[in-house]
């Protein structure tokens, strides 16, 4: 476990990293089953589901740092689960609006 200590292993880091791999996983299987085919959106450009994936995740990114640089990471609420509870960050805020952001890019790119 020494060779990861450098990061930072909280719950949403590993909720991030899972939900990175099943997302990986999904698209690979989607592309064996359905293979893609390019599709003209809102951009005028064509996308593949790779595409519109890559777009959504970048966007992701910019939302959370321009999230963290507006309002910051303070606690929201806590949950009462265990002596001192849980806390929850408003970055889940920040992830709701990316997931949203995000079927919207699959709809309309």
């Amino acid at each position: 476990m020494e060779s990861i200590a450098w990061m930072a292993w909280t719950l949403p880091t590993g909720i991030f990293f899972v939900a990175l791999a099943c997302t990986l996983a999904v698209m690979t299987y989607l592309a064996a089953v359905y293979p893609e085919a390019e599709r003209v959106g809102v951009l005028s450009i064509p996308t593949t589901r790779g595409d519109r994936l890559f777009i959504s995740l970048i966007t992701a990114a910019v939302i959370h740092l321009l999230w963290i640089a507006f309002f910051g990471t303070d606690a929201i609420a806590t949950l009462p689960i265990g002596e001192e509870g849980v806390e929850i960050s408003r970055l889940w805020l920040a992830s709701g609006i990316s997931l949203v952001t995000a079927v919207l890019i699959f709809r309309t790119v």
